[in-house]
C-alpha cells in the first residue's frame, strides 16, 4: 500500500465482510473489519505492477484466503513490502507493508467496489501522477459524509 494513514483517516462506518478474488477465480478471499485508509497510489512500482497509471488500495484487519490457491508474493522492497498476485492470471490482489497492521487489498479485486467507505481519501506519490487524470482530492473523512 506504500502509505501510512494520517491521523483521523480511519473510516467510521460499521465493519462488514467483503469478498473478492482474481480474474481466473483460483484466488478468493474474505476481507474482514472496517475499510482502512482507502487511497490511490501512483508510485512507479504500482504503475508497473498494475500496468496502469494508478492503483486503488484499502486496508483490512483480516484477510482469509478461501479459494483453491493463495497469492504468490513478490517482494517489491526487501524486508519492507510485498505484493500478492495470482500466478495463473496475473491479477494483483494484495499488499503487505512493514509497520502497517492491515493487509492491503487492491480494491478492484473486491466483488463489490461500490461502498462509500472505499472512496479514496488520499493519493500517494502525486508527483508521479500522469498529467491527464484529475487528482484525488485530499480528505480526512468519507466522501459520503
Amino acid at each position: 500500500m506504500n502509505a501510512t494513514p494520517a491521523a483521523g483517516a480511519q473510516r467510521t462506518e460499521p465493519a462488514e465482510d467483503r469478498t473478492g478474488g482474481c480474474l481466473c477465480g483460483r484466488i478468493r478471499f474474505t476481507a474482514q473489519g472496517p475499510a482502512v485508509f482507502p487511497h490511490t497510489c501512483e508510485c512507479g512500482h504500482c504503475q508497473k505492477l498494475g500496468g496502469t497509471p494508478v492503483m486503488w488500495w484499502v486496508g483490512f484487519e483480516t484477510v482469509t484466503w478461501t479459494g483453491e490457491s493463495e497469492p504468490r508474493w513478490y517482494e517489491t522492497f526487501e524486508g519492507e513490502a510485498k505484493r500478492g498476485f495470482c500466478p495463473t492470471c496475473g491479477s494483483r490482489v494484495a499488499a503487505i507493508d512493514s509497520g502497517i497492521p492491515e493487509i492491503g487489498i487492491n480494491v478492484t479485486a473486491l466483488d463489490d467496489t461500490s461502498g462509500t467507505d472505499l472512496v479514496p481519501i488520499h493519493a500517494s506519490f502525486r508527483d508521479n501522477a500522469v498529467h491527464w487524470l484529475p487528482p484525488v482530492p485530499e480528505t480526512k473523512h468519507s466522501a459520503a459524509g
